[in-house]
Formats: C-alpha cells, sequence, structure tokens
C-alpha cells in the first residue's frame, strides 16, 4: 500500500517538474538505501541517464522562470511531465522503499496500468499550472512567473524525498499542494474577471 502512495506522489510531483522526481529516484537509488529500483526502471540510476536529466532540469528550471517562455514551456511540458508522471509512479510503486519490505504484486504483474495511471495523476497538476500561469503573469506584469515557478520546483523536491521516506505525510502534502492550485487558478480567474469588468467602466 505505500508503495502505491509514493508511486501516486511521485507522478504528481512529475506534474509540476519532470525531471525533478525522476532525477531524485535515480540519485537515491544509486547512492543510498532508501530506493532499490526494479530490474526494468534500473536505468534511471545510470550515469548518462542522470547526468541528462541533469541537463534537461536545469534547461527547465530557467525557462520556466520567465514570463511567456513558461507557457510555450507548458505546452512542451504537455507530454514530457505526464510520460514522466507514467515513469516514477511505475518505478516508485514496483520498487522497496525505506518503509516497505514487499514490492506492490500487482503493479509486478503489469507495468501496463500503472504507467497509463501515473500519466493521469501528473496530468491533474500540470493542468492546474499551465491554466494559472498565463493569468498569473498577465495579472503580476510578469513578476509571478518566477515566484510560482521557485514554489512549484520547491514542492516537487520536498514531495520527491518525502514519497521516499515518509510516504503518509507525503500524500497529505500532495493534497494540500493540489488544494492550493486549485485555489491559486480560482483566485487567478476571479481576478481577471474583475479586471475585464472594471475596464468598460474606466473608459470615457
Amino acid at each position: 500500500m505505500l508503495e502505491i502512495i509514493t508511486g501516486l506522489t511521485l507522478a504528481a510531483s512529475a506534474g509540476l517538474n519532470a525531471y525533478i522526481p525522476m532525477l531524485g529516484l535515480g540519485l537515491l537509488s544509486r547512492f543510498t538505501e532508501l530506493v532499490h529500483l526494479p530490474a526494468g526502471w534500473a536505468w534511471l540510476e545510470n550515469e548518462w541517464a542522470l547526468g541528462v536529466l541533469g541537463v534537461l532540469l536545469i534547461v527547465e528550471v530557467l525557462v520556466d522562470k520567465f514570463p511567456a517562455l513558461d507557457s510555450v514551456n507548458d505546452v512542451v511540458q504537455t507530454v514530457v511531465r505526464p510520460a514522466s508522471g507514467g515513469i516514477v509512479f511505475s518505478a516508485g510503486s514496483s520498487s522497496e522503499t525505506v518503509a516497505v519490505t514487499d514490492p506492490a504484486e500487482f503493479v509486478a504483474s503489469a507495468q501496463f496500468w500503472p504507467f497509463v495511471l501515473g500519466v493521469a495523476i501528473a496530468l491533474v497538476p500540470h493542468i492546474l499550472k499551465a491554466l494559472a500561469r498565463p493569468i498569473l503573469n498577465v495579472l503580476t506584469a510578469g513578476a509571478g512567473a518566477a515566484v510560482s515557478s521557485t514554489l512549484e520546483d520547491l514542492g516537487a523536491v520536498v514531495l520527491t524525498i518525502l514519497a521516499v521516506v515518509v510516504p503518509v505525510i507525503a500524500l497529505a502534502l500532495l493534497v494540500l499542494t493540489v488544494a492550493l492550485l486549485v485555489r491559486r487558478l480560482r483566485r487567478a480567474l476571479r481576478e481577471r474577471a474583475a479586471r475585464r469588468a472594471a475596464a468598460p467602466a474606466s473608459a470615457p
């Protein structure tokens, strides 16, 4: 059961940043005893895979901090983040974490459906983020891009670590994160509607 929570949280983390949970799983598996990846996902801890993921993460972190570029990046990441969610859900939920002794049997017997589930989970925070960011950029004249992106990256890091070490706390934090993303989107929509309503009144 805890492995499933681990996979779910990792997949949601991928919806915020595609590369942090994959890189996190690979590094934790390669350099610690916290994660033991199954054979099918052992490539995540390969030094070449880690290097490529590290470079992609740097690019993602930089691009996502700039208005307009972040929206273009979100379009591209509509494929990458769900795919990453599928990978980390499959890898995380079928691995042995520090909190668990036996992997989830149903995941080990069929890797396709865990991947599909991970894709669906990652789509939720990705869509919330992609919808809110353009509105937030307009309302803050672009100043909100760097702040939002930094908070999302930090959230992805924390979720990734907690998903491995204390999955139950990670799940609680995930629920809070999604709630905050929904709240941010709703607030941005309200503020945009208020500005549009005020525009005709201020016109001569």
